[in-house]
């Protein structure tokens, strides 16, 4: 998944302004206890960093 995808994602989900504010501020042990922003940076895989997202918000299937 492109980047630019990952954050249209994240924009659906949340709203423009949550989606960043989430991305900075929830940390998820998914992600190793980190912030979608530090993963993003450490170089994870956006697909992997869409799917912890999608598990911690109990997003529905149709999101995934």
């Amino acid at each position: 998944m492109r980047l630019t995808e990952f954050w249209n994602r994240m924009e659906r989900r949340f709203g423009v302004t949550y989606a960043r504010s989430y991305a900075v501020d929830m940390v998820l042990a998914e992600l190793g206890s980190r912030t979608v922003e530090q993963a993003l940076a450490d170089g994870d895989d956006t697909k992997a960093v869409w799917r912890a997202v999608c598990d911690a918000t109990a997003a529905p299937l149709s999101e995934r």
